[in-house]
């Protein structure tokens, strides 16, 4: 059996060392390990009394809540495998296709979510269970979470039932590819385990911090690092519902003193531009007077938005980089070393090379695609063998897509996705260049910048911008960053056109849709 334990193991552990310690708070619930555990123990009970076995996929559709918790580390128990769902995805057609490429069995999710997913299961004969957590009563097509966990037997379940390697499948999450259908991402209880070991180790997080989960729990930046964290640590982890409004979770942090953030770019650019005069002494000196470090990822960070909110709140950003695939955390600036502009140094256990087209390593500070190998990379694609195979190298390096470059002492640094490149007469474009070199304009908040096809088989670009606030979208200002862009881009580079936007298209994660823009454009060039 793999060293590394299973996350049943985990959780027996920490009870078994820290039964009383505060678990999982939300604003109206607090559980401590122990009473985390019974309550696992009766979902693995309720869930096999319905016919969950192991292997069986499970999805799960719900915001952030300790039924989440509880009823993924219940199947954890049977050896059964979370489906974790975008909650943001209310197509049918898209919740059709996870439900049936996994082919799960049974669902679990919330009033808010089931019109969408209740039409979905009209196509899917082979989910035959739902089960809702905010409803009282069951009826003929969804059963009450809470009534089944009430009913529940725990020695009902069959002796060993939870004894099995780590290097079996926990998690199946589907990514939201560039193009074409998601791909399911499979990840063991090795990798998730090993994942959340390498970050208490490169964040030196303590047996007395407290993190703050606000990020989405069916991503697996906010799954590893704000609920198998605190959960291998016995530390406690602090639940937010949402992320807007802000209010309640800022709440929440100076309630309960978190000392630990983890969120993504837009947070914390929301944060350092409220952090002024009376506001932002009551940010600091108030909700944030206990914490003591931040982490970034999901998406990259503007280095004057770092700047500015260090300065605000005296706290340090950690920026790093990793991908479903990884379960997900691959780098990251390590605390009192950090270096601007880069996503740090592989985290313990895992390494980091870069590649040519012809998967050879590159010479160090020249740009190619980042690859990954560790025990935190993931098993393959579900059902899907020859997309596995064509992300692995031969030698077994997990291909990423994404184009960086490492420095002399080993830090990454991303220069943007492989697929994200523009091509102008037969010259490569990496999007995320010419949007880093746009960003620096004193009055853009946000931009996206994508290729869009010419009939002569060439690309012209184009940039998608957010203006701050106070500042005007008029032919004045579109002339002056014209003017901006022939001052700091080669000619190749520069966007031929400009478009405002109150707002860019987003994930549940904050990631620009750039796909979204580009549909868009062509459907508008093709009317």
């Amino acid at each position: 059996m793999n060293s590394i334990p299973t996350l049943n193991h985990v959780l027996d552990t920490t009870v078994a060392r820290q039964p009383r310690s505060p678990g999982f708070v939300t604003e109206s619930v607090s559980v401590n390990y122990a009473d985390l555990k019974v309550q696992v123990l009766k979902a693995a009970a309720a869930f096999y009394a319905s016919g969950i076995r192991k292997e069986d996929r499970i999805a799960i559709c719900l915001r952030n809540s300790l039924e989440f918790v509880i009823a993924y580390l219940g199947l954890m128990r049977l050896g059964a495998i979370v489906v974790p769902i975008n909650f943001m995805v209310r197509k049918v057609p898209e919740l059709e296709y996870m439900l049936n490429d996994c082919g799960a069995v049974g669902l679990i999710t919330q009033k808010e979510f089931l019109p969408s997913l209740l039409e979905a299961k009209k196509s899917l004969p082979g989910l035959r269970s739902v089960w809702s957590t905010d409803s009282a009563n069951a009826t003929e097509d969804i059963a009450s979470l809470q009534l089944a966990l009430e009913k529940a037997d725990p020695n009902s379940l069959p002796a060993g039932i939870s004894d099995f390697s780590s290097d079996e499948i926990a998690t199946i999450l589907y990514t939201s590819g560039t193009t074409g259908n998601p791909k399911g991402v499979m990840l063991s209880h090795a990798n998730l385990v090993s994942n959340c070991d390498s970050c208490i180790t490169t964040f030196g997080v303590k047996n007395t911090d407290v993190v703050l989960c606000l990020l989405p729990m069916f991503h697996t930046f906010a799954w590893t690092v704000c609920v198998l964290l605190p959960l291998r640590l016995g530390i406690k982890s602090v639940i937010s519902i949402n992320i807007t409004p802000p209010k309640p979770w800022l709440n929440l942090m100076a309630r309960y003193g978190v000392t630990l953030l983890i969120a993504i770019p837009p947070i914390f650019s929301v944060l350092a531009r409220e952090a002024r005069g009376y506001k932002g002494l009551v940010l600091r000196y108030w909700f944030f007077r206990k914490v003591q470090l931040c982490v970034s990822g999901a998406a990259p960070l503007n280095t004057e938005i770092m700047s500015d909110f260090e300065k605000a709140f005296g706290v340090p950003i950690l920026e790093g980089y990793g991908l479903t695939e990884t379960s997900p955390v691959a780098t990251v600036n390590p605390p009192g070393k950090p270096r601007p502009g880069s996503v740090g140094l592989p985290i313990d256990q895992v390494q980091v090379r870069i590649i040519d087209d012809n998967e050879k390593p590159v010479p160090q500070g020249q740009e190619g695609e980042i690859c990954i190998k560790g025990p935190n990379v993931m098993r393959g694609y579900f059902g899907k063998p020859k997309e596995t195979k064509e992300t692995f190298t031969a030698d077994g390096w997990f291909k990423t897509g994404d184009m960086g470059e490492i420095d002399k002492d080993g830090y990454l640094y991303i220069r943007g996705r492989k697929k994200d490149m523009i091509i102008i007469k037969g010259l490569k474009v990496f999007a995320a260049q010419v949007e880093h070199v746009i960003a620096t304009h004193p009055s853009i908040e946000e931009v996206a910048v994508i290729g869009i096809p010419e009939r002569a088989g060439d690309e012209i670009i184009k940039a998608f911008i957010v203006l701050k606030t106070g500042v005007t979208a008029n032919k004045n200002t579109k002339a002056e960053l014209m003017k901006f862009f022939r001052e700091k881009l080669d000619p190749y580079k520069r966007p031929r056109d400009i478009e405002f936007l109150d707002s860019l298209p987003k994930n549940a994660m904050q990631k620009v849709l750039k796909r979204v823009l580009l549909q868009k454009e062509i459907e508008q060039r093709s009317s």
